[in-house]
């Protein structure tokens, strides 16, 4: 009993060392909080304030904020309502988009990295490829929509199309680069050890090449989301860009800029996502 007591006060003055590890993550944590996530809320709340200033005034053009909650309060609340055809919640609008762009994204990438490589490895495909492509990458992407809906009949692939080839160019580009900067003592020390073309291509090329493709890669998403937004305002049917349409044509100017703020949001996640992965496959080496 007498040796328990001579212990208890020896636990009282010593706290355990969890405690102070915790107190030090928090510490931390806190830290990173006002360096990272309190400026970008300040500039918000001014650019809020500002707004809400300029929108109340009489003869405002535009809504306030507090405005743009009251009338599209409905769409917040519920935006996985669906009563049938084109009257669904904003969210089925973004998800409709983010469908298009997932297909037409994942072929820009496949396509784009094996251009990519075949123009960074051959001096032949860059001399006869390059031109080409430095040519048709300055076509804006509406411009391709009128001659894919000729080839496909049909909105749903011509949208895919415009994203296909409104992303695939700067995933070629940087691809081409990234393969062209590979050090020659990679090269060489492939020779050394007979990697086959496979093996070369798996444990050297796509590594050393991995920053430079995974930039193209954050620059094709952001062009892809917004392609498709842009193509859905002329081929019509469920998407985020014919909801923005379509709330222009029937004045409603709050449901535009909601949806707006949802374009935002979603294509900051698209590219927080690329980046993200970006940084898993190159251990840290890709731009954040």
């Amino acid at each position: 009993m007498n040796h328990v007591e001579s212990i208890e006060p020896l636990r009282l003055a010593n706290p355990p060392r969890h405690r102070a590890a915790l107190a030090a993550w928090m510490a931390n944590a806190a830290r990173g909080c006002a360096a990272h996530v309190l400026p970008p809320l300040v500039i918000l709340g001014v650019l809020l304030l500002v707004w809400q200033l300029l929108g109340s005034r009489p003869g405002a053009s535009l809504p306030s904020p507090t405005q743009v909650i009251a009338d599209t309060w409905e769409l917040i609340a519920n935006p996985f309502h669906d009563h049938g055809g084109n009257d669904v919640g904003i969210a089925w609008q973004l998800l409709a988009s983010l469908k298009r762009v997932a297909y037409g994204y994942s072929l820009a990438v496949v396509a784009g990295v094996c251009l990519g490589v075949l123009v960074g490895q051959s001096s032949w495909a860059l001399r006869g490829l390059d031109p080409l492509f430095q040519v048709l990458r300055t076509v804006p992407p509406l411009a391709w929509l009128p001659i894919s809906l000729a080839g496909f009949r049909d909105g749903h692939p011509s949208a895919i199309f415009v994203i296909f080839i409104t992303s695939v160019w700067p995933i070629i580009i940087n691809t081409s680069v990234g393969i062209r900067n590979i050090p020659d003592d990679y090269r060489n020390v492939a020779r050394v050890i007979r990697l086959n073309g496979f093996e070369y291509f798996a444990k050297v090329m796509l590594p050393a090449a991995a920053p430079s493709i995974f930039s193209g890669l954050r620059i094709g998403v952001g062009l892809s989301w917004l392609a498709i937004i842009a193509a859905e305002m002329l081929i019509g049917g469920v998407g985020i860009g014919f909801f923005i349409w379509d709330a222009w044509n029937s004045s409603r100017i709050s449901d535009i800029i909601l949806a707006l703020v949802c374009v935002g949001l979603v294509g900051f996640a698209l590219d927080r996502v690329v980046a993200s992965i970006g940084r898993k496959v190159t251990r840290g080496t890709s731009a954040s």
